[in-house]
Protein backbone atom coordinates (compact mmCIF):
# COMPACT_ATOMS: atom_id res chain seq x y z
CA UNK A 1 0.00 0.00 0.00
CA UNK A 2 1.12 3.23 -0.94
CA UNK A 3 1.89 5.84 1.85
CA UNK A 4 2.15 9.34 1.62
CA UNK A 5 3.30 12.14 4.73
CA UNK A 6 0.15 14.33 5.82
CA UNK A 7 0.10 16.12 9.08
CA UNK A 8 -2.34 14.81 11.90
CA UNK A 9 -4.08 18.38 11.33
CA UNK A 10 -4.45 17.77 6.59
CA UNK A 11 -5.68 14.48 7.93
CA UNK A 12 -8.22 15.19 10.39
CA UNK A 13 -9.46 18.44 8.25
CA UNK A 14 -9.70 16.28 5.29
CA UNK A 15 -12.23 14.66 6.95
CA UNK A 16 -15.29 -6.88 30.38
CA UNK A 17 -16.91 -10.06 30.65
CA UNK A 18 -16.65 -13.70 29.99
CA UNK A 19 -18.57 -15.78 27.07
CA UNK A 20 -21.51 -16.65 28.85
CA UNK A 21 -22.12 -13.29 30.84
CA UNK A 22 -23.63 -9.70 29.96
CA UNK A 23 -20.67 -7.34 27.65
CA UNK A 24 -19.73 -4.60 29.37
CA UNK A 25 -20.15 -1.20 28.40
CA UNK A 26 -17.79 1.51 29.43
CA UNK A 27 -17.91 5.62 28.54
CA UNK A 28 -14.11 6.01 28.00
CA UNK A 29 -14.57 9.80 26.15
CA UNK A 30 -17.51 11.72 26.99
CA UNK A 31 -18.74 15.41 26.58
CA UNK A 32 -21.97 17.50 27.05
CA UNK A 33 -25.42 15.65 26.25
CA UNK A 34 -26.28 18.21 23.24
CA UNK A 35 -23.76 18.19 20.43
CA UNK A 36 -22.49 15.01 20.88
CA UNK A 37 -22.07 12.02 18.54
CA UNK A 38 -21.60 8.08 20.15
CA UNK A 39 -19.80 6.10 18.58
CA UNK A 40 -18.23 2.63 20.08
CA UNK A 41 -15.15 0.06 20.18
CA UNK A 42 -16.33 -3.34 20.51
CA UNK A 43 -13.46 -5.95 21.23
CA UNK A 44 -12.06 -8.68 23.90
CA UNK A 45 -11.48 -6.26 26.56
CA UNK A 46 -11.13 -9.30 28.42
CA UNK A 47 -10.89 -12.75 27.83
CA UNK A 48 -7.99 -14.98 26.66
CA UNK A 49 -7.58 -12.46 23.47
CA UNK A 50 -7.76 -9.02 25.41
CA UNK A 51 -4.54 -8.09 24.72
CA UNK A 52 -6.01 -7.25 20.68
CA UNK A 53 -8.89 -5.72 22.47
CA UNK A 54 -6.61 -3.44 24.46
CA UNK A 55 -5.05 -2.40 21.02
CA UNK A 56 -8.39 -1.38 19.39
CA UNK A 57 -9.33 0.24 22.68
CA UNK A 58 -6.05 2.12 22.59
CA UNK A 59 -6.35 3.67 18.59
CA UNK A 60 -10.05 4.08 19.13
CA UNK A 61 -9.14 6.61 22.11
CA UNK A 62 -6.49 8.22 20.65
CA UNK A 63 -8.22 9.22 17.36
CA UNK A 64 -11.35 10.39 19.44
CA UNK A 65 -8.93 12.49 21.51
CA UNK A 66 -7.39 13.87 18.30
CA UNK A 67 -10.66 14.47 16.76
CA UNK A 68 -12.07 16.31 19.72
CA UNK A 69 -8.75 18.22 19.78
CA UNK A 70 -9.49 19.39 16.36
CA UNK A 71 -12.98 20.06 16.82
CA UNK A 72 -14.75 17.22 16.38
CA UNK A 73 -17.27 16.12 13.32
CA UNK A 74 -19.68 18.71 12.14
CA UNK A 75 -19.13 20.54 14.87
CA UNK A 76 -20.13 17.88 17.69
CA UNK A 77 -17.74 16.33 20.04
CA UNK A 78 -17.34 12.12 19.98
CA UNK A 79 -17.96 10.30 22.69
CA UNK A 80 -16.72 7.09 22.71
CA UNK A 81 -18.23 3.79 23.90
CA UNK A 82 -15.90 0.91 24.96
CA UNK A 83 -17.57 -2.49 25.06
CA UNK A 84 -16.53 -6.26 25.31
CA UNK A 85 -17.26 -9.23 23.83
CA UNK A 86 -14.88 -11.36 25.21
CA UNK A 87 -15.04 -12.80 21.38
CA UNK A 88 -18.14 -14.79 22.04
CA UNK A 89 -20.75 -14.87 19.35
CA UNK A 90 -23.53 -14.48 21.94
CA UNK A 91 -22.09 -11.98 23.89
CA UNK A 92 -21.40 -9.95 20.83
CA UNK A 93 -24.86 -9.72 19.55
CA UNK A 94 -25.92 -8.90 22.95
CA UNK A 95 -23.61 -5.90 23.43
CA UNK A 96 -24.60 -4.62 19.57
CA UNK A 97 -28.48 -4.21 20.97
CA UNK A 98 -26.91 -2.37 24.00
CA UNK A 99 -24.53 0.08 21.88
CA UNK A 100 -28.12 0.53 19.68
CA UNK A 101 -29.99 1.18 22.42
CA UNK A 102 -27.37 3.69 23.70
CA UNK A 103 -27.52 5.66 19.95
CA UNK A 104 -24.09 4.19 19.00
CA UNK A 105 -24.04 5.74 15.19
CA UNK A 106 -20.53 4.16 14.27
CA UNK A 107 -18.52 0.68 15.75
CA UNK A 108 -14.88 0.22 15.46
CA UNK A 109 -15.41 -3.66 15.47
CA UNK A 110 -15.44 -6.37 16.38
CA UNK A 111 -11.86 -8.15 16.47
CA UNK A 112 -13.34 -11.72 16.07
CA UNK A 113 -14.98 -12.66 13.11
CA UNK A 114 -17.23 -14.84 14.64
CA UNK A 115 -18.73 -11.71 16.69
CA UNK A 116 -18.46 -9.31 13.68
CA UNK A 117 -20.89 -11.33 11.46
CA UNK A 118 -23.57 -12.31 13.80
CA UNK A 119 -23.47 -8.14 15.36
CA UNK A 120 -23.17 -7.00 11.57
CA UNK A 121 -26.70 -7.94 11.23
CA UNK A 122 -28.15 -6.35 14.45
CA UNK A 123 -26.19 -3.30 14.01
CA UNK A 124 -27.75 -3.18 9.66
CA UNK A 125 -30.98 -3.25 11.32
CA UNK A 126 -30.50 -1.13 14.29
CA UNK A 127 -28.90 1.44 11.28
CA UNK A 128 -25.10 1.38 12.70
CA UNK A 129 -22.07 1.51 10.63
CA UNK A 130 -19.36 -1.36 11.34
CA UNK A 131 -16.11 -0.72 10.34
CA UNK A 132 -13.55 -3.42 11.85
CA UNK A 133 -10.18 -3.44 11.95
CA UNK A 134 -9.38 -7.12 12.03
CA UNK A 135 -12.37 -9.21 11.12
CA UNK A 136 -11.05 -11.14 8.01
CA UNK A 137 -13.37 -13.63 7.22
CA UNK A 138 -14.72 -13.33 3.58
CA UNK A 139 -18.16 -13.66 5.17
CA UNK A 140 -18.42 -10.21 6.74
CA UNK A 141 -18.50 -8.17 3.96
CA UNK A 142 -19.96 -11.18 1.23
CA UNK A 143 -23.02 -11.14 2.94
CA UNK A 144 -23.69 -7.60 1.48
CA UNK A 145 -24.50 -5.09 4.45
CA UNK A 146 -25.06 -2.14 3.82
CA UNK A 147 -23.04 -1.17 7.06
CA UNK A 148 -19.87 -3.79 6.39
CA UNK A 149 -16.64 -2.41 6.48
CA UNK A 150 -13.22 -3.43 7.20
CA UNK A 151 -9.44 -1.44 7.35
CA UNK A 152 -7.66 -5.08 7.20
CA UNK A 153 -7.39 -7.65 4.76
CA UNK A 154 -9.61 -10.85 3.88
CA UNK A 155 -8.76 -14.54 4.57
CA UNK A 156 -8.59 -15.47 1.09
CA UNK A 157 -6.43 -12.74 -0.12
CA UNK A 158 -4.18 -13.92 3.56
CA UNK A 159 -4.03 -17.75 2.58
CA UNK A 160 -2.88 -16.60 -1.09
CA UNK A 161 0.28 -15.30 0.13
CA UNK A 162 0.83 -18.14 3.04
CA UNK A 163 -0.02 -20.92 0.59
CA UNK A 164 2.37 -20.26 -1.68
CA UNK A 165 4.92 -19.26 0.45
CA UNK A 166 4.43 -22.53 1.93
CA UNK A 167 4.46 -24.22 -1.56
CA UNK A 168 7.80 -22.02 -2.73
CA UNK A 169 9.77 -22.43 0.54
CA UNK A 170 9.39 -25.49 2.34
CA UNK A 171 8.77 -28.07 -0.99
CA UNK A 172 9.42 -31.82 -0.13
CA UNK A 173 8.30 -30.67 3.76
CA UNK A 174 5.48 -32.32 5.89
CA UNK A 175 2.72 -29.88 6.51
CA UNK A 176 0.46 -30.44 8.79
CA UNK A 177 -2.60 -27.87 8.73
CA UNK A 178 -4.36 -26.92 12.00
CA UNK A 179 -7.34 -24.63 13.04
CA UNK A 180 -9.35 -23.79 16.29
CA UNK A 181 -13.17 -23.91 14.07
CA UNK A 182 -13.60 -20.62 14.54
CA UNK A 183 -14.77 -18.36 11.86
CA UNK A 184 -11.13 -16.78 11.51
CA UNK A 185 -9.30 -19.87 12.24
CA UNK A 186 -10.72 -22.51 10.09
CA UNK A 187 -11.66 -19.68 6.94
CA UNK A 188 -7.88 -18.82 7.16
CA UNK A 189 -6.60 -22.70 7.67
CA UNK A 190 -9.03 -23.38 4.46
CA UNK A 191 -8.12 -20.50 2.28
CA UNK A 192 -4.29 -21.24 2.88
CA UNK A 193 -4.98 -25.28 2.43
CA UNK A 194 -6.58 -24.52 -0.97
CA UNK A 195 -3.31 -22.21 -2.19
CA UNK A 196 -0.98 -24.59 -1.06
CA UNK A 197 -2.78 -27.61 -3.07
CA UNK A 198 -3.00 -25.41 -6.21
CA UNK A 199 0.54 -24.83 -6.21
CA UNK A 200 0.80 -28.55 -6.13
CA UNK A 201 1.28 -29.40 -2.57
CA UNK A 202 -0.80 -31.56 -0.54
CA UNK A 203 -0.58 -30.92 3.31
CA UNK A 204 0.18 -34.28 5.41
CA UNK A 205 -2.05 -33.49 7.99
CA UNK A 206 -5.25 -31.47 8.05
CA UNK A 207 -7.07 -31.35 12.28
CA UNK A 208 -9.19 -29.16 14.48
CA UNK A 209 -8.06 -28.48 17.83
CA UNK A 210 -10.27 -27.37 21.10
CA UNK A 211 -9.25 -23.66 21.87
CA UNK A 212 -9.04 -22.49 25.29
CA UNK A 213 -7.12 -25.49 26.51
CA UNK A 214 -3.65 -25.95 28.08
CA UNK A 215 -2.38 -29.48 27.10
CA UNK A 216 -2.44 -30.17 23.15
CA UNK A 217 0.12 -33.12 23.71
CA UNK A 218 -2.98 -35.24 21.45
CA UNK A 219 -2.80 -33.26 18.41
CA UNK A 220 1.39 -32.54 19.24
CA UNK A 221 1.98 -36.73 19.88
CA UNK A 222 0.13 -37.13 16.07
CA UNK A 223 1.73 -35.10 14.46
CA UNK A 224 5.22 -36.06 15.41
CA UNK A 225 3.97 -39.54 14.67
CA UNK A 226 3.60 -38.23 11.44
CA UNK A 227 6.75 -36.27 11.13
CA UNK A 228 5.71 -32.95 10.64
CA UNK A 229 8.28 -30.23 9.61
CA UNK A 230 5.85 -27.72 9.11
CA UNK A 231 2.94 -25.99 11.68
CA UNK A 232 0.22 -23.79 9.61
CA UNK A 233 -1.82 -22.82 12.73
CA UNK A 234 -5.33 -20.87 11.52
CA UNK A 235 -6.28 -19.45 14.88
CA UNK A 236 -5.31 -17.52 17.38
CA UNK A 237 -1.77 -16.61 19.54
CA UNK A 238 -2.82 -18.07 22.51
CA UNK A 239 -3.25 -21.81 21.19
CA UNK A 240 -0.92 -21.54 18.77
CA UNK A 241 2.56 -20.35 21.08
CA UNK A 242 1.24 -23.73 23.38
CA UNK A 243 1.24 -26.10 20.28
CA UNK A 244 4.82 -24.76 19.35
CA UNK A 245 5.89 -24.92 22.76
CA UNK A 246 4.98 -28.46 23.80
CA UNK A 247 6.18 -29.75 19.96
CA UNK A 248 9.40 -28.56 20.69
CA UNK A 249 8.84 -30.22 24.02
CA UNK A 250 8.89 -32.87 22.39
CA UNK A 251 11.73 -32.96 20.81
CA UNK A 252 10.35 -31.64 17.59
CA UNK A 253 11.97 -29.54 14.75
CA UNK A 254 9.47 -27.73 13.54
CA UNK A 255 8.46 -24.30 11.71
CA UNK A 256 5.46 -23.01 12.98
CA UNK A 257 3.21 -20.39 10.37
CA UNK A 258 0.50 -18.48 11.48
CA UNK A 259 -1.79 -15.50 10.45
CA UNK A 260 -2.53 -11.76 11.82
CA UNK A 261 -3.59 -13.35 15.04
CA UNK A 262 -0.31 -13.94 16.22
CA UNK A 263 0.94 -10.08 15.95
CA UNK A 264 1.01 -9.49 19.90
CA UNK A 265 4.22 -9.54 21.92
CA UNK A 266 1.46 -12.18 24.08
CA UNK A 267 2.83 -14.73 21.48
CA UNK A 268 6.61 -14.92 22.49
CA UNK A 269 5.38 -14.94 26.51
CA UNK A 270 3.61 -17.94 25.73
CA UNK A 271 6.42 -19.29 23.85
CA UNK A 272 9.34 -18.16 25.18
CA UNK A 273 12.80 -18.89 22.88
CA UNK A 274 11.01 -21.78 21.19
CA UNK A 275 8.60 -18.91 19.16
CA UNK A 276 12.09 -17.95 17.63
CA UNK A 277 11.97 -18.09 13.96
CA UNK A 278 8.04 -18.33 13.46
CA UNK A 279 6.44 -16.57 10.74
CA UNK A 280 3.36 -14.87 9.91
CA UNK A 281 0.92 -13.02 7.83
CA UNK A 282 0.33 -9.24 8.43
CA UNK A 283 -0.24 -6.19 6.71
CA UNK A 284 2.70 -4.15 6.02
CA UNK A 285 4.13 -2.66 9.24
CA UNK A 286 1.62 0.65 9.92
CA UNK A 287 3.82 2.11 12.37
CA UNK A 288 6.62 2.50 10.02
CA UNK A 289 4.48 4.57 7.32
CA UNK A 290 5.09 7.98 7.04
CA UNK A 291 1.42 8.58 7.37
CA UNK A 292 1.59 7.19 10.69
CA UNK A 293 4.65 9.05 12.02
CA UNK A 294 2.82 11.67 14.42
CA UNK A 295 0.16 9.52 15.71
CA UNK A 296 2.78 6.92 16.69
CA UNK A 297 4.97 9.51 18.42
CA UNK A 298 2.09 10.36 20.15
CA UNK A 299 1.79 7.03 21.44
CA UNK A 300 4.77 6.65 22.32
CA UNK A 301 4.74 9.47 24.68
CA UNK A 302 2.20 7.70 26.18
CA UNK A 303 4.48 4.38 26.74
CA UNK A 304 2.12 2.76 24.49
CA UNK A 305 3.51 0.69 20.84
CA UNK A 306 0.71 0.87 19.02
CA UNK A 307 1.33 -2.79 17.30
CA UNK A 308 -1.25 -4.67 15.97
CA UNK A 309 -4.07 -3.50 15.35
CA UNK A 310 -3.88 -0.49 17.06
CA UNK A 311 -3.56 1.62 13.75
CA UNK A 312 -6.13 -0.03 11.74
CA UNK A 313 -8.58 1.08 14.73
CA UNK A 314 -7.18 4.41 14.61
CA UNK A 315 -7.99 4.42 10.60
CA UNK A 316 -11.49 2.81 11.17
CA UNK A 317 -12.52 5.93 12.99
CA UNK A 318 -10.76 8.51 10.97
CA UNK A 319 -12.74 7.26 7.64
CA UNK A 320 -16.06 7.53 9.67
CA UNK A 321 -15.24 10.84 10.28
CA UNK A 322 -13.67 12.20 6.99
CA UNK A 323 -17.01 10.43 5.33
CA UNK A 324 -18.81 12.26 7.89
CA UNK A 325 -17.94 15.42 7.00
CA UNK A 326 -18.18 14.92 3.50
CA UNK A 327 -21.67 14.15 3.84
CA UNK A 328 -22.31 16.51 5.81
CA UNK A 329 -24.11 14.09 8.35
CA UNK A 330 -23.17 11.83 11.01
CA UNK A 331 -26.53 9.46 9.74
CA UNK A 332 -24.79 6.15 9.30
CA UNK A 333 -26.68 5.58 6.13
CA UNK A 334 -25.63 8.65 4.68
CA UNK A 335 -22.29 8.15 5.51
CA UNK A 336 -21.87 4.76 4.80
CA UNK A 337 -22.47 5.74 0.93
CA UNK A 338 -20.30 8.68 1.26
CA UNK A 339 -17.05 5.96 2.31
CA UNK A 340 -18.13 3.64 -1.13
CA UNK A 341 -18.23 6.66 -2.91
CA UNK A 342 -15.55 8.23 -2.07
CA UNK A 343 -11.91 7.98 -1.39
CA UNK A 344 -9.18 7.38 -1.00
CA UNK A 345 -9.52 8.80 2.68
CA UNK A 346 -6.22 10.02 3.86
CA UNK A 347 -5.60 8.13 6.99
CA UNK A 348 -2.57 6.89 9.35
CA UNK A 349 -2.13 3.52 6.83
CA UNK A 350 -2.26 6.03 3.63
CA UNK A 351 -4.83 6.65 1.34
CA UNK A 352 -7.44 3.87 1.99
CA UNK A 353 -10.30 3.11 -0.78
CA UNK A 354 -12.81 0.72 -0.65
CA UNK A 355 -14.64 -1.64 -3.21
CA UNK A 356 -18.19 -1.97 -3.51
CA UNK A 357 -18.46 -4.82 -0.67
CA UNK A 358 -16.38 -2.82 1.47
CA UNK A 359 -13.40 -4.75 1.70
CA UNK A 360 -10.06 -2.11 1.10
CA UNK A 361 -9.08 -2.06 -2.38
CA UNK A 362 -5.00 -2.56 -2.15
CA UNK A 363 -4.19 -5.43 0.91
CA UNK A 364 -0.84 -5.97 1.48
CA UNK A 365 0.03 -8.86 2.79
CA UNK A 366 3.39 -9.69 3.82
CA UNK A 367 5.56 -12.45 5.95
CA UNK A 368 6.90 -11.61 9.28
CA UNK A 369 9.67 -13.06 11.60
CA UNK A 370 9.99 -13.63 15.54
CA UNK A 371 13.20 -12.60 16.36
CA UNK A 372 14.72 -12.75 19.81
CA UNK A 373 11.18 -11.82 21.76
CA UNK A 374 9.73 -9.70 18.75
CA UNK A 375 8.36 -9.44 15.14
CA UNK A 376 9.42 -8.10 12.16
CA UNK A 377 9.04 -7.99 8.44
CA UNK A 378 11.18 -10.02 6.34
CA UNK A 379 12.67 -8.63 3.62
Amino acid sequence: MTTRRQTLGAMLAAGAGVAGLAPRISLAQSGPSSGTVRIAVAGPMTGQYAAFGAQMKAGAEQVVEDLNKAGGVLGQRIALEVGDDACDPRQAVSLANQLASRGVRMVAGHFCSGSSIPASKVYAEEGILQISPASTNPVFTDQGGWNTFRTCGRDDQQGQVAGKYIAEHFRGKKVAILHDNSAYGKGLADETRKALNAAGTTETLYAAYTPGERDYSAIVSRMKAAGIEVIYIGGYHTEAGLILRQAKEQGMNVTLIGGDALVTNEFWQITGGAGEGTLMTFSSDPRKRPSAAEVVARFKAKGIDPEGYTLYTYAAVQIWAQAATKANSTQPRQVAQAIKAGGPWNTVLGPVSFDAKGDVTVPDYVFYIWRNGSYAEMS
